[in-house]
């Protein structure tokens, strides 16, 4: 007799998603998704962005990567001020950088089964893009998953992977004490030209880049054969890359202001 499963009880809340919900047959038959005029627009008002280690390397080359919070989370900064994705106008992406695994799910998503411990396959329901009129993508055809879905499923088991996979970095670079506090700040000028009042941006964690030079060789190689030592160079790159978004919030502040005289 096959073993009854409980009802799927999905927990946790998760950055841009309003309504997840378990993706079935009986649901979502007729459901899919449709081309929106601002595809990106969820994803406008939020200035950081969740990483996984093996996206450092595409990354480094557009946003600063940090770490953040008591389990060194790490982050792409896409903005410095709070609700503004410098990334991200008129729901358009600007397609010359990085857009992270994170926000490239969207609107699917793996969720917590908490009653059967296992992870389901939810979809935002509220995402503007989900539809049950005339969805130029279907979920479903017949009894089983298009090919649509099927690939999102695929992209959504190779994030967790990437997930678990990061986590088990972090957790290495933890027990050789590689991170240290870190602060960034900005000085403008006044309108007159001289020096405005110095700004805190952000308050992170870094990779100590003393601390992994001075790791014992065996270490090294051991860093070195996991990838790890390209994910710390791709991340300390990455930190020269503060100065384009002090630029695009300059930029994007005179054009606010200049739109706001007229």
């Amino acid at each position: 007799m096959a073993k009854k499963e409980n009802p799927i009880s999905v927990s946790g809340n998760v950055m841009f998603y309003s309504k997840p919900v378990p993706l079935t047959k009986e649901a979502h038959a007729k459901f899919g998704v449709k081309q929106v005029a601002k595809p990106y627009e969820f994803m406008e008002k939020q200035h950081f962005m969740p990483l996984t280690a093996n996206e450092f390397g595409a990354a480094s080359a557009s946003f600063p990567i940090i770490f953040a919070g008591q389990d060194r989370a790490p982050l792409g900064v896409m903005g410095i001020r709070a609700g503004e994705n410098l990334f991200v106008d008129d729901g358009q992406f600007a397609q010359d950088f990085y857009m992270p695994s994170f926000a490239r799910r969207y609107p699917f998503v793996l969720a917590g089964d908490t009653e059967n411990d296992r992870f389901v396959v939810c979809v935002d329901e509220d995402a503007e893009c989900v539809t049950n009129k005339k969805p130029q993508q279907l979920f479903f055809e017949k009894d089983d998953t298009t090919n649509f879905t099927k690939e999102a499923f695929q992209f959504l088991q190779n994030f967790e992977r990437d997930r678990q996979a990061t986590s088990l970095l972090i957790k290495k670079f933890q027990e050789h004490d590689l991170f240290e506090p870190k602060e960034m700040n900005f000085q403008g000028q006044n309108a007159d030209g001289t020096p405005a009042e110095r700004q805190k941006i952000a308050d992170y964690f870094a990779v100590s880049e003393e601390k992994l030079k001075a790791l014992p060789a065996e270490t090294l190689k051991e860093f070195n054969d996991l990838g790890y030592l390209a994910v710390a160079h791709a991340h300390l790159v990455s930190l020269g890359n503060w100065q384009r978004l002090v630029n695009m919030t300059l930029r994007r502040s005179q054009a606010e202001q200049a739109k706001a005289k007229k």
